[in-house]
């Protein structure tokens, strides 16, 4: 206690020169600032547009059980993980893993995955933009039916069967906003120019916030966590009155029993709690690194997670509403109202706002500039993150220059999304590139917190920080119950696993191909990383002794701060002189959980 008391007293003495002691490093006005910004990245694009399609494609209540399952035990344990080691170090998330540099390629296979999601994130943005614009027309496009679309237009006023039927809603998003191929056997096509445009005005804005660093971000945080609620509880209202909304809403609540077997359930489940929170991507760990080191983040966690939770909850409510609504008016199942895929947020939303008896441009401009906002607090997260990891290695490098050129590639990059076969090539990436390399790279990230590094050395760090002990819950899960269960779902997706379809639709053989490629590219950054991190040690060691070596943190791991990280020095040579060894593993195993 007597080292955290000390540790304070530094900091209160030290508050004006801090920057210069942590080489320049920025940090957050205060605290609301940082808790706005994990909300405005945590509570975003994953839950308003990614968890509606993810539970239709998973069966409603199937998935839902599930899902709080997956967010109680992996989700906030890993979430209240990564701000500490964030925090702790002061550090991206690349640098953050020299806790354990065995597995440093853990964090770089994250940077990796979290650049793929940013590229698709951004070209949801331009979707967004691109029903922005026109929602400022007197008549809205997707409410009515064009006479090319022929009969199976769903045409509310008219007196014929309206049975299966398609939503204009949906015909207006596939058909003109996308002028999507039915398959992409014969390539993916070119651009559309108009998306185009709304992909540049999406990059530009995510520059521009990034250019400013993390002071801006902070600021504009506040209004990127508080306004999209406000329109969510306004849908909300809308969609519970539509009839036949209640129905969806009961199947979205409903579960199957025996579907709860299926694996493919639970790793949807995972993640989505993945995308959800934000976790095993980096950005937490970046975001957190520019907090005040004694700062009690455990009322953060509770207040970010439980918000986030009730977003999605609301998000699947008003879709699955709007669902029961298209369910009741073509007398079909709620399973075959609506085609599925990620583009079901701009059809279900739309499609309630049209039915607005007042003003429906008003609250589509709102609707669609809050799926906007939020598409912005998310990719700025994650552009953090990957700007942080370059100027770690970089630091002469200026933040303007590095965000100009994010923004500029990842346009490029994007464009392949603004294609008719673009919702293919994004659901390939979403799950070979994003989904399932996040699966593994997770385990990898609890191995090394919670065995390599120690829960027992985790929990020591935390009490020096924060002055606090740590519960057995908190133990038990980054030990022992979250890995157990991520490697369960990792073990059954792998012998469940089912050539990758979209909207019921197979790919080509080549985009397999080039999806594993995906996948592989990820993964491969842990062996390659322990690699470098093996031949980069002293060279008058013998093997075993370089093994042992990148099993424990490097010698600049530590808080960031020098007074800080020499207190943290001795603090630790003090417990290890007192600390007796223990006799054999199952002791070994023990002493780390409970120790």
């Amino acid at each position: 206690m007597s080292g955290v008391i000390k540790a304070e007293s530094l900091l209160l003495e030290d508050r004006q020169s801090v920057k210069k002691i942590n080489n320049g490093k920025e940090q957050w006005g205060n605290g609301l600032e940082f808790l706005f910004s994990c909300i405005s990245l945590s509570v975003g694009l994953g839950n308003i547009w990614r968890f509606p399609y993810i539970a239709f494609q998973n069966g409603g209540g199937t998935f839902v059980i599930p899902y709080l399952i997956v967010l109680l035990i992996i989700g906030r344990p890993i979430y209240y993980m990564e701000i500490l080691v964030g925090q702790f170090s002061g550090k991206g998330c690349l640098q953050a893993f020299n806790m354990a540099p065995i597995l440093k390629g853990v964090a770089a296979g994250q940077v990796l995955a979290t650049i793929a999601s940013i590229t698709y994130y951004s070209s949801v943005m331009a979707l967004t933009l691109r029903f922005l614009f026109v929602a400022f027309f007197p008549v809205l496009p997707w409410s009515y039916c064009r006479p090319n679309w022929g009969s199976e237009c769903l045409d509310e006023n008219s007196i014929e069967n309206k049975t299966n039927k398609i939503s204009p809603a949906e015909l207006y998003f596939h058909k003109i906003v996308l002028r999507e191929y039915d398959n992409i056997d014969e390539g993916i096509g070119l651009p559309n120019w108009d998306l185009v445009i709304c992909l540049a005005i999406s990059w530009f804005i995510i520059g521009a916030v990034l250019i400013k660093g993390i002071k801006s971000s902070g600021k504009v945080a506040y209004f990127l966590g508080t306004f999209p609620y406000i329109i969510l509880v306004v849908l909300l209202i809308r969609a519970v009155t539509l009839p036949g909304a209640m129905q969806g809403i009961k199947f979205f609540f409903t579960p199957v029993w025996k579907n709860l077997i299926n694996p493919m359930v639970w790793y949807a489940a995972v993640t989505q709690v993945f995308f959800s929170l934000a976790i095993c991507f980096g950005t937490l760990i970046t975001y957190a690194s520019y907090n005040n080191f004694s700062r009690n983040v455990y009322n953060d966690i509770v207040i970010i997670t439980t918000m986030d939770t009730c977003s999605s909850i609301i998000a699947g409510s008003i879709t699955f509403g709007i669902v029961g609504h298209l369910s009741y008016e073509t007398k079909s199942s709620i399973a075959d109202a609506v085609k599925g895929g990620a583009g079901l947020a701009f059809i279900t939303y739309p499609d309630a706002i049209a039915k607005f008896k007042i003003l429906p441009q008003a609250f589509a401009i709102l609707f669609f500039c809050m799926l906007f906002i939020l598409g912005v607090g998310s990719t700025v997260g994650m552009g953090s993150c990957i700007i942080r990891v370059v100027k770690d290695r970089f630091p002469l490098i200026s933040n303007w220059s590095l965000s100009v050129s994010l923004s500029v590639i990842g346009f490029m990059c994007s464009l392949v999304y603004m294609t008719p076969g673009g919702q293919f090539i994004l659901n390939l990436v979403d799950f070979y590139g994003v989904s399932f390399t996040a699966l593994i790279l997770a385990i990898g990230e609890l191995v090394a917190v919670g065995w390599i590094y120690g829960v027992k050395r985790f929990c020591e760090d935390i009490k020096f920080m924060l002055g606090m002990n740590t519960s057995i819950y908190w133990r038990l899960c980054w030990s022992l119950i979250s890995p157990a269960l991520l490697l369960s779902v990792l073990i059954y997706t792998l012998l469940d696993l089912r050539p990758l379809t979209y909207k019921n639709r197979e790919y080509p053989r080549a985009a397999h191909i080039i999806g594993w490629c995906l996948t592989t590219l990820g993964l491969l950054q842990i062996p390659l990383s322990a690699a470098y991190e093996f031949y980069r040690q002293d060279n008058t060691r013998d093997v075993k002794k370089k093994f042992l070596n990148i099993l424990k943190p490097s010698p600049s791991w530590g808080p960031l701060n020098s007074h800080l990280h020499e207190e943290y020095s001795n603090q630790r040579l003090e417990l290890q002189i007192n600390q007796e060894k223990s006799k054999n593993i199952f002791n070994k195993i023990y002493e780390n959980i409970f120790g």
